[in-house]
């Protein structure tokens, strides 16, 4: 499937990201407990590639994934359920950081693992009604910094990009879900690994 490359700075991040929506912390965990918890996720998760259907044909998913969460939390997207893993330790220490930030609680996690630069997510919106109205996302990065970029969806000239470094933090606040979209879009360099943790609320 062909995807766009980036088009946004290679360095540093966007001025004047709309806080309203978004809010980035470098450093949410030290270098050497990101280091860890990387080397961790890549060699113990068990690891999925799914498919997804596009123009009547089916493809690889260009990223492996996992999902964590409370019993009875079932995910459905793109018409697929995902029975949840019991959460790790790992997963419910990083979670109990994130909700003081977030201000909410959260009940699952989604794992996705970006194995190179030709691994990636194509624009989307997390808009599945599982998730309630105006989802709250808590996204956690471990490993090589990828470019998040967010465009609105009524103009696509107005645009964002977020470089989500070894450790970070980016909060999803309300509202971003249903009047923008997001990609973590494919790479011409060379990209070590990267895994990304998205904390939800699933009803």
């Amino acid at each position: 499937m062909m995807e766009q490359l980036a088009l946004f700075a290679e360095a540093g991040q966007s001025r004047d990201l709309p806080t309203d929506l978004l809010e980035y912390r470098r450093c949410l965990l030290d270098e050497q407990t990101s280091d860890y918890l990387l080397a961790k996720f890549i060699n113990e998760t068990p690891w999925k590639q799914t498919t997804q259907k596009l123009w009547d044909k089916q493809y690889l998913t260009p990223r492996l994934t996992a999902w964590y969460g409370d019993l009875g939390t079932d995910y459905s997207a793109g018409g697929k359920v995902a029975n949840p893993l019991p959460w790790t330790t790992e997963l419910l220490m990083i979670k109990q950081l994130v909700e003081p930030l977030a201000g909410i609680t959260f009940n699952s996690v989604l794992l996705n693992y970006y194995r190179d630069g030709n691994d990636s997510v194509a624009w989307h919106s997390d808009r599945e009604s599982v998730l309630g109205k105006n989802p709250v996302i808590a996204s956690v990065s471990f490993g090589q910094v990828r470019s998040f970029d967010i465009r609105c969806k009524a103009d696509h000239k107005l645009h964002y990009s977020v470089k989500l470094e070894h450790g970070s933090f980016l909060l999803m606040k309300a509202g971003l879900q249903e009047h923008w979209e997001h990609r973590i879009a494919k790479s011409i360099k060379p990209m070590k690994a990267r895994v990304n943790l998205t904390f939800r609320w699933v009803i």
